[in-house]
């Protein structure tokens, strides 16, 4: 399924409707979590989602009324969403993951957080129609598809911005390319490619690092509960929302070049949780958002039909020479250029990485007999 997402322009009426939704997901959700703990601990027994959204409407009439001033749907998906995060807490617990992630509750200062509206909702070239709603402006025209069914929307909050996302049933299909390269993803340059390509690290934290501060001593020096400390939380928010806008769209840029030339690309497999324990380079590694860098490559590249070749964890691409592949013993990550001491070929170490990683993806699509044997660090995506 494809969704789209983008901000809406809502008047004051608008906005209160959507807070009261919203309102209404958090308290179904927290109510939903809190009769699951307690039927658990005094009847050792789960209740569903279905379960629970039985109970809510027996007591909408005499206990929660104001539930009725917003749509059934949203309390409804809310506690399919406890459900869901049930799910995940149980399949940690088998997979035996140090963090289980236990569902908690949801917290008004933590946020307004989002809903989830679904039946009719129609899509036009300006607007979105959403039950009990009604009709919604949009800031960005001619986005959302008009002639496609749509499943489901959310519409959440985030610095004062409110946003609405459509799931649509359109297949998601992208234009393959026909290039074998690979991608080398670090901290001083957020992507280098096989041909020498480079895409920089905007670095949006450590550029707005001096601006944070002043605003996070600005709210610390306001009083608890008074409206001048809620405008100078909301200008610190709006200042980390800009930086997260920044670093989205040098991700989102830099992932849609890459993904339309490759056909076949190989890049690394990080362990981006390990890597943040190092704390000296645990905010640089952050700001970077190498994670979000992978992932959004994969689904692109797998819109478009192509193959990812992921190198094995251990695969020393920046040690390996790619011209006489003699490998270093030790490469310390302050060193930036290298000579190889066997066929005397100086390398840029980002560049030297990529060329690796794209030998081994041609490795792979030359030779599918190698797939899964010792030694050649290759996995399939």
């Amino acid at each position: 399924m494809r969704s789209y997402k983008t901000e809406l322009d809502l008047n004051d009426e608008q906005r209160t409707a959507c807070l009261k939704h919203a309102g209404a997901a958090r308290f179904a959700y927290n109510w939903g979590l809190r009769r699951r703990i307690d039927a658990y601990k005094t009847q050792k027994k789960t209740l569903s989602a279905i379960d629970l959204h039985r109970q809510l409407n027996v007591l909408k009439k005499t206990e929660f009324p104001w539930l009725y001033e917003t749509s059934k749907c949203a309390p409804q998906e809310a506690l399919r969403h406890l459900d869901t995060a049930y799910e995940h807490f149980f399949c940690r617990c088998k997979q035996k993951v140090r963090k289980k992630g236990f569902p908690k509750f949801k917290k008004r200062k933590n946020g307004i957080g989002s809903f989830t509206l679904t039946g009719v909702i129609r899509a036009s070239y300006s607007t979105v129609r959403l039950p009990r709603l009604g009709t919604l402006r949009l800031k960005e025209r001619g986005y959302f598809p008009t002639n496609i069914k749509i499943t489901s929307a959310t519409v959440s909050e985030r610095a004062g911005r409110w946003f609405v996302s459509i799931n649509t049933g359109e297949p998601a299909v992208r234009k393959c390319g026909t290039e074998t390269l690979g991608v080398d993803v670090g901290i001083k340059r957020l992507a280098v490619l096989s041909d020498g390509t480079v895409f920089e690290n905007p670095k949006a934290l450590k550029a707005a690092e001096r601006r944070l501060r002043s605003l996070q001593k600005t709210v610390s020096r306001r009083i608890k509960g008074s409206n001048n400390r809620k405008k100078a939380a909301a200008h610190l928010a709006r200042q980390h929302y800009r930086i997260a806008c920044v670093r989205i769209d040098a991700i989102h840029k830099a992932t849609d070049a890459i993904t339309k030339r490759a056909s076949v690309l190989g890049v690394e497999s990080l362990n981006v949780s390990g890597m943040m324990k190092n704390h000296n380079l645990a905010r640089a590694l952050a700001d970077a958002s190498l994670g979000e860098f992978l992932r959004q490559i994969k689904y692109k590249m797998a819109w478009a039909g192509g193959v990812i070749i992921k190198a094995d964890q251990f695969y020393p691409s920046s040690k390996i020479c790619s011209n006489c592949e003699h490998v270093v013993e030790q490469l310390p990550l302050a060193v930036r250029d290298w000579k190889c001491p066997k066929c005397e070929c100086v390398h840029d170490r980002d560049i030297n990485a990529a060329k690796n990683l794209k030998h081994l993806a041609v490795s792979f699509t030359v030779t599918a007999c190698c797939l899964g044997s010792s030694g050649t660090g290759q996995r399939p995506v």
